[in-house]
């Protein structure tokens, strides 16, 4: 099995722009609120921002899947794409446990 970095089809392309715009996105908003302190965490942005961005992680998630199981993409930006999109969709529940508001 040889192990390419960039992914070869397009299946695997999407994952890894769709994960780029989640690391990009939430690197984003942390620097708005927590580097600037242009914006709070309790704007209205943060609730639209937030679901946009991790549905992007989470369908990545799913193409990473699709282009390792049914394509045989094996490039090392797909496999590192499906990690994030994993993380993304265990953060999801598990934060949730822990929220003390």
């Amino acid at each position: 099995m040889k192990l390419n970095f960039m992914p070869k089809t397009s299946l695997g392309r999407w994952s890894v722009w769709l994960q780029s715009f989640f690391l990009v996105g939430i690197g984003i908003s942390i620097l708005l609120v927590n580097g600037l302190g242009l914006l709070s965490y309790d704007n209205r942005w943060w609730d639209i921002t937030v679901p946009v961005i991790f549905s992007a992680s989470i369908v990545a998630f799913v193409l990473g899947l699709r282009a390792i199981r049914k394509y045989r993409d094996s490039s090392v930006l797909v496999y590192i794409s499906t990690g994030i999109g994993l993380l993304t969709i265990l953060f999801i529940p598990l934060h949730s446990l822990f929220i003390s508001d």
